[in-house]
C-alpha cells in the first residue's frame, strides 16, 4: 500500500463536474492499493496516518494530530501511485492490485477511519475524479 497524505486547509474531488467529496483542515489520503495488500497492511496504514503529530502547535512545533485539530479526511483512490518507469517511457503497473482488491481495501480503508475520525469524506472509485486542494505549508507525508 502507498499513501500520500497531504496536509490541507480544504480539499475537494469532483466526478463528471458534481462534488463527491469536500472537507475543511485536514488531510487529502491519495491511496494506492499493491497486489500484496490486506486489511493487516490497511489497518498499520491506518494507525499510522491518525497517528501522525503534523499540525503545527501553539509554539509554530508540528506536535498536533488530525484528532487533536478535529481535523477531516478526504480519501481518493489512486493507483497510478505504483507506477513503475524504471524501463522505458510508459509506466507499467503490474504492482498495482486488481480492481477487485484495490476496491475492496479502498472501502475498507474508508470505513476504519469513519469509526476514528468524525468527517470521512472520499472519492469515486475507478472513476475519472477531479481533485482540488489547499495544501497547508505544503506538508507532504508518503507511507508505504
Amino acid at each position: 500500500m502507498k499513501v500520500v497524505i497531504q496536509r490541507v486547509l480544504e480539499a475537494n474531488v469532483k466526478v463528471d463536474g458534481n462534488t463527491v467529496g469536500e472537507i475543511g483542515k485536514g488531510y487529502l489520503v491519495l491511496l494506492g492499493v499493491g497486489k500484496d495488500d490486506d486489511e493487516a497492511v490497511c489497518d498499520r496504514i491506518i494507525k499510522k496516518l491518525l497517528g501522525l503529530r503534523i499540525f503545527e502547535d501553539e509554539n509554530g512545533k508540528t506536535n498536533l494530530s488530525l484528532e487533536s485539530v478535529n481535523g477531516e479526511l478526504l480519501i481518493v483512490s489512486q493507483f497510478t501511485l505504483y507506477a513503475d518507469c524504471r524501463k522505458g517511457n510508459r509506466p507499467s503497473f503490474v504492482d498495482a492490485g486488481d480492481p477487485a482488491l484495490a476496491n475492496r481495501l479502498y472501502e475498507y480503508f474508508i470505513s476504519e477511519c469513519s469509526k476514528v475520525v468524525p468527517k470521512v469524506e472520499h472519492g469515486v472509485f475507478g472513476a475519472d475524479m477531479k481533485v482540488s486542494l489547499v495544501n497547508d505549508g505544503p506538508f507532504t507525508i508518503i507511507l508505504e
